[in-house]
């Protein structure tokens, strides 16, 4: 195969990928489950052990042929498990971002101690799992990333978990959260030094190794990993200041994850896995300023790459050899071993820490799921010759089961009745309040500034997860968790301490409405509106090919603003552009209620974004007689153009509402639209005047 029809079918690939993971992902949370089962699911679905190995006209061995020869040990070919790679840095940078550094030092005693114990006792049991199935010793290399693999804790999916519960302020559920955070932290220590033992073994069996050569090696490792790790913690703001000589957000968000690539390919020259690279560069940049900039910056990114990485995950895994029965044994066995290992490590220590039985199982149970960084190592192993497709099956296996087991066992640990500590404790009355706006932007614009109020209060703030809007403040024994779902932005704390969050949304909102009136004293809109029928605005074939025949309607029957609009958007209806007819109305009317989109020489201009029609659409409409649009000039509006475009997609949108004075600035033009007795005559003019 030449290079051209390589990147042909790499292209081509990508592409099926990222439909399937979207279409999967949406599935699997409507069903309830986290979006990562679905994307896995998308993988194996699509994968070469399944849909993507059959024969298709112009794809002999299939759309995703199985990759596997005597030197390539992957089931998918390099450049994708390149793409997935990549995709598992953007992640790992992301999660070094989101970790409050001082929070993780302020409140690390008890959720350390578990956070440490859990991962401890995971990595011991996944190891003596390997142990047991290799017949082999414990530093055998197989065996050692079994552990790393079993380790790891995903916040993401107890973060969901908790909130969907209102737990997330529960004793329990700060501790999951704060020993989740240690966990990561711990797997990448782990995983720093058995990767650099792995290498430096060579995958030899281990047999000839003594622990004393073993804990050297580690220790070479760790301290590397160390090293590195306060180096680039002390050099931070340094790394800050360069990245703001770029000025602009995107570019030194770009080269922000620019940096976290040379690191993790420097590391990885060391003996440590690019991964850790990666989380060193987040985590150094996490107490700087530019760190929530980058984070909103590189979402796209993160959303365009990430679910890749699931997907190709899912597409190593041989489901064939996953229901053979030593395969499905031994995933069962790993399977219970790293879960009773976690509820073990981590609720006997809770229990020492003040809580209960039950409120141990809740500990335990909300420490239970593994995910990104579970496969992250599966797909290390593998690729490094460690793992063998069968025991990359089986340990994917496992990621599943807890995905799907360790939720319903911490909703059901919540569900016993009683408080999950033996004395009473101040989250333990806790209470949620929720504040609903009229947009998702305003509900925005509410958090970022809460969040900032937040920081100049003391707190400490961490974003739980990259897709999931959860944070949490702490300061001192203060704990508040904030959800922003679309127009909703709802918080949980004790009750004791609501008022204060209450007096802060209070003053935020004021705040905002302050500066509002200020913005409208300062700028007057009316004045503005005066300049934007400018004949000097740039007109391109795309805002020209907005204009259709279909979308045009000679003698308006109404004689009001609300009955004309209601007859453009009918227009768009008739066009079968719509999705929601009353949701465009509504949007265009509370458009015209803000100022009028009269503007003169008899051109009104109701526009609005909404969430009711598929793309960007214009409306034009004629009314000879004329109606009152309160228009600048004062004159009755003769010529109607209703633009729409929705919320998250508005192509066009602004350009074409600038446009509209090139186009029908002209008066004589403007005149003979306004008294063209067809359509057809409509357009001829508009073409007429586009030459």
């Amino acid at each position: 195969m030449d290079i051209t029809e390589q990147v042909s079918a790499l292209v081509l690939q990508i592409g099926i990928i990222l439909l399937a993971v979207r279409v999967f992902g949406k599935l699997a949370k409507k069903a309830g489950l986290p979006s990562v089962l679905g994307e896995l699911t998308a993988g194996i679905i699509i994968g070469p052990y399944a849909l993507g190995g059959l024969s298709l006209p112009f794809f002999p061995d299939g759309i995703f042929p199985l990759a596997l020869t005597e030197t390539h040990t992957l089931a998918v070919s390099l450049e994708l498990y390149a793409f997935a790679t990549v995709a598992s840095i953007i992640l790992l940078f992301s999660s070094g971002l989101e970790t409050n550094l001082k929070m993780f030092l302020r409140y690390s005693f008890a959720g350390g101690f578990i956070g440490i114990s859990g991962a401890l006792l995971t990595f011991v049991a996944g190891t003596l799992c390997g142990v047991i199935l290799f017949s082999t010793t414990f530093w055998d290399p197989r065996s050692l990333i079994l552990g790393v693999i079993a380790a790891t804790t995903s916040i993401g999916i107890s973060a969901r978990t908790l909130s969907e519960l209102k737990k997330m302020d529960s004793p329990a559920g700060v501790t999951i959260l704060t020993a989740s955070v240690i966990d990561d932290v711990v797997w990448i220590i782990l995983l720093a030094v058995v990767f650099g033992i792995v290498s430096i073994m060579d995958g030899q069996s281990g047999n000839g190794f003594s622990a004393a050569a073993v804990a050297l090696l580690a220790g070479r490792v760790f301290g590397i990993w160390l090293g590195v790790t306060v180096l680039f913690l002390l050099c931070s703001k340094l790394i800050a200041s360069f990245l703001k000589i770029f000025k602009n957000s995107l570019d030194f968000s770009v080269l922000a994850l620019g940096f976290a690539l040379i690191l993790a390919g420097l590391l990885e020259k060391q003996g440590l896995a690019l991964i850790i690279g990666a989380y060193i560069a987040g985590l150094s940049l996490s107490k700087t300023d530019v760190a929530p900039v980058i984070q909103e910056r590189i979402k796209g990114l993160y959303e365009f790459f990430v679910p890749m990485f699931f997907a190709v995950m899912g597409m190593m895994v041989n489901v064939m050899e996953v229901i053979q029965p030593p395969v499905l044994i031994f995933g069962t066995i790993y399977t219970l071993a790293v879960m009773l290992s976690k509820l073990i490590g981590c609720g006997v220590p809770a229990i020492l820490f003040g809580f209960n039985h039950r409120g141990a199982l809740r500990v335990g149970a909300g420490m239970s799921p593994r995910g990104e960084g579970a496969l992250i190592t599966c797909g290390i192993g593998l690729s490094i010759g460690v793992l063998s497709n069968e025991h990359f099956s089986a340990a994917v296996f496992m990621i599943f089961l807890t995905i799907v087991i360790s939720p319903m066992l911490l909703t059901m640990a919540f569900k016993l009745p009683g408080k999950g500590t033996r004395k009473p404790a101040k989250n333990d009355d806790s209470v949620h309040e929720s504040w609903e706006f009229d947009t998702a932007e305003v509900a925005d614009l509410v958090l970022s500034d809460l969040l900032k109020e937040l920081r100049n209060e003391g707190f400490f703030i961490q974003t739980m997860n990259i897709d999931e809007g959860l944070s949490q403040a702490r300061k001192d024994d203060i704990a508040i968790f904030i959800t922003e779902k679309k127009r909703f932005l709802s918080i949980a704390t004790s009750i004791v301490d609501m008022p204060f969050v209450k007096n802060l949304v209070y003053e935020v909102v004021l705040d905002l409405s302050h500066n509002v009136e200020k913005l409208k004293h300062s700028l007057d809109p009316a004045k503005m509106k005066r300049d934007l029928l400018d004949t000097h605005a740039r007109v391109t074939k795309d805002i020209n090919a907005l204009i259709e025949p279909c979308c045009i309607k000679i003698g308006l029957k109404s004689d009001t603003k609300e009955g004309i609009i209601t007859e453009l958007v009918d227009i768009f209806a008739s066009a079968g552009k719509l999705l929601d007819r009353n949701q465009v109305l509504q949007d265009a009317f509370e458009r015209e209620e803000i100022m009028s989109t009269g503007m003169e020489h008899g051109i009104a201009l109701p526009h609005a974004k909404s969430d009711g029609i598929a793309e960007t659409t214009v409306a034009i409409g004629i009314k000879k007689k004329g109606v009152n649009f309160g228009s600048i000039d004062g004159k009755p509006s003769r010529l109607f153009i209703l633009i729409a475009s929705p919320k998250k997609d508005c192509a066009l949108y602004a350009q074409f509402l600038a446009a509209v004075g090139s186009i029908f600035g002209n008066e004589a033009l403007r005149e003979a639209v306004i008294n063209a007795e067809t359509v057809h005559e409509i357009m001829e003019l508009i073409k007429k005047h586009k030459k």
